[in-house]
């Protein structure tokens, strides 16, 4: 297992390579490789794990008895997803499948913060990795909640675009998503984000091409 791969991802932030190795040892882990679109958990499954990317993307997805797909957050390589479920001991409400192929490292976080690791020290790391990634989800939620308000497709587009500038410090950023999943993402309809996206291009508001956008005209 790579160590130092581990101990750069934002759940070990701070944790020495042979820190990690102490944490994980003894420990249930594993990793498994998956290919793009492949689904890594399935709503209604009991989660036990929490799942941490190495490499590539998954993608937290809501999806209806009728087929219709919301994606509500975008994991990338070195963030970690299903920690809530995996600690509270519930079923998994949402769909999670990958975005690209990808390589997750799964691992049971209840043995990590039994009261015989409060003197180690990676644990004050840990807990405090922990928290600052439940507040990170958080954080993007309300923020697809803020881009999902508008009732307009052209509300929606700039409330999210404005806040990808914002993100990337620049008008000129990259997304992380194609058309499709920038649709899903904005509960819109696909055809109807392309058509809103020429509008919005037409009218001098943005410059795109794939995942990349530059918003024109602002201060």
């Amino acid at each position: 297992m790579d160590y130092e791969l581990i101990s750069q991802t934002a759940l070990f932030q701070g944790c020495s390579p042979s820190e990690t190795e102490k944490l994980l040892h003894g420990l249930k882990t594993f990793t498994k490789k998956y290919k793009k679109g492949a689904p890594v958990y399935l709503a209604g499954t009991p989660v036990t794990d929490i799942g941490i990317v190495l490499y590539g993307t998954v993608q937290i997805e809501n999806n209806d008895l009728w087929g219709n797909k919301s994606i509500l957050s975008h994991v990338e390589a070195g963030q970690a997803f299903a920690e809530t479920y995996a600690l509270c001991g519930e079923p998994l409400m949402v769909d999670v499948a990958t975005a690209e192929p990808c390589e997750i490292l799964w691992l049971d976080l209840v043995p990590m913060l039994q009261q015989q690791n409060t003197a180690a020290s990676w644990y004050p790391k840990f807990l405090h990795n922990l928290l600052l990634l439940s507040m990170q989800k958080n954080l993007a939620l309300s923020q697809r909640i803020r881009c999902t308000t508008p009732k307009s497709a052209r509300g929606r587009l700039l409330t999210y675009l404005s806040a990808q500038a914002v993100r990337a410090g620049s008008t000129h950023f990259s997304i992380p998503f194609d058309r499709q999943q920038l649709a899903d993402y904005l509960n819109l309809d696909r055809s109807a984000l392309s058509k809103e996206l020429g509008k919005m291009r037409d009218d001098g508001l943005i410059r795109c091409r794939k995942n990349e956008f530059e918003l024109c005209g602002t201060e």
